[in-house]
């Protein structure tokens, strides 16, 4: 069984507002995927959160797609801003779908031109295209008073949970 954006929003609210916070304050997040010889790799790509699907894109046969191709776990972590975690941090990991249809495909493209008026089409040589079965997740934000640490961790299947750290 797969676990989309919107199943994944919904078995854990408050991790998935931290990540979608962190992804509309900076547009950017780091992925980890795994290479060839098994050591890890970390690149910057703009995710995109739309159709009920988080949606990870690169340019054609870049390294972390086909690092993906090869090895589909990989973990998405939202861009952190400063060592005191102001606006927080998220974490998810689990599976790259590579989307091949070209139904799928074309939906993609038109609604990100929707959005943002960026025509995917028009990029030379296209992209390739990956949407995340999300396996698990996690986020760390500064409590209420602003002297604890709030962490929410979920795993597919289960509860979020929450863990106060003072």
């Amino acid at each position: 069984m797969t676990t989309t954006w919107t199943d994944f929003a919904a078995g854990a609210p408050e991790t998935a507002a931290v990540f979608l916070r962190r992804l509309e304050a900076t547009g950017m997040a780091l992925l980890a995927t795994i290479r060839r010889d098994g050591s890890p790799r970390i690149s910057p790509l703009e995710p995109d959160v739309s159709s009920g699907r988080l949606w990870l894109g690169s340019m054609p046969n870049s390294t972390k797609s086909k690092d993906l191709r090869r090895d589909p776990r990989c973990c998405l972590h939202s861009a952190t801003e400063d060592k005191e975690v102001k606006d927080g941090d998220a974490k998810l990991w689990g599976r790259a779908i590579e989307v091949v249809d070209l139904a799928d495909r074309q939906a993609f493209v038109a609604s990100v031109k929707e959005r943002t008026g960026n025509d995917l089409d028009a990029m030379p040589g296209g992209f390739d295209l990956f949407w995340l079965d999300v396996t698990g997740a996690s986020a760390v934000q500064l409590g209420a008073d602003g002297q604890h640490l709030r962490i929410t961790a979920w795993e597919a299947g289960g509860e979020e949970r929450v863990i106060e750290r003072r």
